[in-house]
């Protein structure tokens, strides 16, 4: 009785290691990655050059985030051990350069052959589901995309842009404003003169109020200054009446 339960176990851990395979495949250097080639003196001293892998550093070829995972060796091969069948998406973690993202299908054999690693293109953002109907060859072939940039230039002094901040327009307008002021006082009439220093020390009294704490007083001293200032947009002007008056008395 033991020896064929010995046997059943022996076929179901033959079956269980045929449903994993190694994910193989090979980064080809390009225009993007591709190294600094060595002059021919120093080649020549050289049994083997790997002319884009100095340029790479230490990278590594994940499946579903580092789920499972391979490093890239410096001729650009790389192995992922097994790995059970199942849907992954394949992706290069990098620090200097960004690599296209691939969907990674290994299925099951109908016999205890190895399984079948299907490659397909993934673009980001895009369900896994359906799979593409293109086929990419396997092993799989990946090269570098883009490098990143990490460096921000420093920024330099700049006008216009300081002329968009809101407090430089504030500023700018409050100068204007002092400056412009005395112009406009000597412009104005006698009586809307007197006017406006009333009104103004007003202000400057429901200001000191309120600033010494004295809120009741500071209040109603606004209010006071709000309601003069309805009552005089109400009223009509009297300098129109007092020149009228003046012109009847010279015809007199």
């Amino acid at each position: 009785m033991t020896l064929p339960i010995i046997f059943i176990l022996f076929l179901g851990f033959l079956y269980l290691g045929s449903s994993a395979v190694d994910v193989k495949g090979h980064v080809s250097w390009n225009d993007v990655c591709r190294g600094k080639f060595l002059p021919s003196s120093a080649v020549a001293s050289l049994t083997i050059q790997y002319p884009g892998y100095n340029q790479l550093g230490h990278s590594r070829v994940v499946l579903d985030n580092d789920k499972h995972s391979g490093g890239i060796l410096k001729d650009g091969s790389f192995v992922i051990p097994n790995v059970p069948s199942g849907t992954y998406l394949l992706s290069v973690i990098s620090h200097d350069y960004q690599f296209e993202q691939m969907r990674v299908d290994v299925k099951d054999s109908i016999s205890f052959e190895e399984p079948v690693v299907e490659i397909r293109p993934y673009v980001l953002g895009t369900p896994m589901s359906p799979a593409s109907t293109i086929l990419l060859p396997y092993p799989i072939k990946l090269s570098a995309r883009q490098r990143f940039n990490y460096f921000v230039p420093r920024d330099s002094f700049n006008i216009m842009g300081m002329l968009k901040s809101p407090m430089i327009l504030m500023m700018v307008f409050a100068g204007a404003l002092v400056l412009g002021m005395p112009y406009l006082m000597k412009n104005m009439d006698p009586e809307s003169l007197a006017e406006f220093k009333r009104e103004q020390a007003k202000m400057s009294h429901a200001q000191s109020a309120l600033q010494s704490g004295d809120f009741k007083s500071g209040l109603s001293a606004l209010m006071t200054a709000a309601s003069g200032q309805d009552q005089a947009s109400s009223q009509p002007p009297r300098v129109q009446t007092a020149t009228k008056s003046k012109g009847k008395s010279r015809r007199r």
